[in-house]
């Protein structure tokens, strides 16, 4: 536990940031999504931070995990008490110096926090697109970055990272345009759901669906499925933390009781921070988003989808260079899914490099601060940037 810093002391933060929004596939033009199906228009928010230097070569893309957004470092005013999700990764002297590195942050198709999703309004009925929104695959979400960097001038990614979701985009990445990706670090996370992690989103899936509010998709003129998507965020939780986290947080101890109570009550302290978890979560999620961003997870497959079945010829493709990182306690996407793609990368002679980090907080491990991953992330793209002159 050593390992892990309450505070944040690996510099200053990058300050007050924007949010911006990219618009693309404006009708008649429309983005081919792998289902057969298309989107027009398309919009992407997103931030960026630092600068894309003249020889356009420092240039870092993260990619967020499944409730998460495009507001990684940074606050939205002097005043927001709540920095981005990894702020103690990006900024000035961090992890990834952004005195160093143009980095950008999208919010994935499919989402809530501005990009187009079930929950934005259809342009021509002015209504939420609900169940009407195409189902998405994380190859879609990536050729929507793609679209972005376009547009922000940037023609080779120094580095794409991302943890869990974020990591199956970081695999996309580098299969899908291998020319463009020069290094990439996906941390705990795989190159297709086991039927566990499918079973668990399932679910997930149908704690929403079972709650009479959501309607069909079509609660947003009403009253929303909160308590589905709370149950759902409680499913999520779990798979998210560990044993022994649980334990070491939690064990049996009672809730404010000095006895168990003989009815339906939160007895227990778990009992009572799943609730907690599960009610904060409905104040910022939208439950059709949470629907098709675990479908697309589950569709997820490098070895089908870019392999004809082998992973071996799925990382052909790929030019990059690589560091692979995963916890010894993320029973989710367990170390033997980043064992068995090192294996398939080091077959094509990659340049591969593994780390399997001691973490007991679960698969949430690469969302927590952490000594050894800020220094090995900084040190390996420092590194590569070192190694790719202008």
């Amino acid at each position: 536990m050593s390992e892990y810093i309450q505070h944040d002391q690996t510099g200053v933060s990058v300050g007050v940031v924007e949010k911006k929004t990219f618009t693309f596939a404006q009708p008649p033009a429309a983005m081919a999504l792998e289902s057969g199906a298309s989107l027009s228009p398309v919009a992407i928010t997103y931030e960026t931070y630092g600068s894309l230097n003249s020889h356009k070569n420092n240039a870092v893309l993260i990619c967020h995990a499944l409730s998460g957004d495009s507001h990684v470092a940074g606050y939205y005013s002097k005043v927001d008490p709540k920095p981005g999700w990894w702020d103690f990764m990006v900024g000035p002297g961090k992890g990834i110096d952004t005195d160093k590195f143009f980095v950008v942050c999208s919010n994935i198709l499919g989402s809530c926090y501005g990009s187009s999703g079930p929950a934005t309004h259809h342009p021509e009925t002015s209504q939420p697109h609900g169940l009407d929104f195409p189902v998405l695959t994380i190859g879609d979400m990536v050729s929507a970055q793609k679209a972005l960097l376009d547009h922000l001038g940037v023609k080779k990614l120094l580095m794409v990272i991302g943890g869990s979701i974020g990591g199956m985009q970081v695999l996309e990445w580098t299969v899908r345009y291998p020319d463009m990706v020069i290094s990439a670090i996906p941390l705990a996370t795989t190159t297709r759901h086991s039927a566990l992690a499918i079973a668990f989103n399932e679910v997930a899936r149908q704690a929403i669906m079972a709650d009479p509010n959501w309607n069909q998709g079509n609660y947003y003129d009403g009253a929303k499925p909160d308590m589905g998507l709370a149950v759902a965020r409680m499913i999520g939780h779990i798979t998210y933390l560990s044993d022994e986290a649980l334990r070491q947080k939690f064990g049996r101890r009672l809730q404010n009781k000095m006895d168990v109570s003989f009815n339906f009550d939160a007895d227990f302290q778990v009992e009572s921070y799943l609730r907690y978890q599960g009610g904060k979560f409905v104040q910022r999620f939208d439950a059709n988003s949470f629907l098709y961003i675990t479908k697309a997870a589950d569709y997820f497959d490098l070895k089908k989808n870019h392999g004809n079945g082998s992973l071996v010829e799925a990382f052909s493709k790929a030019r990059a260079r690589f560091l692979v990182i995963s916890f010894t306690s993320d029973w989710l996407y367990p170390t033997y899914q980043s064992r068995e793609m090192v294996q398939a990368m080091k077959k094509n002679g990659l340049d591969v490099s593994f780390c399997e980090i001691q973490a007991d907080c679960g698969h949430d491990a690469f969302l927590l601060p952490n000594k050894r991953l800020i220094q090995m992330i900084k040190g390996f793209l420092d590194r590569v940037y070192s190694g790719n002159p202008s």
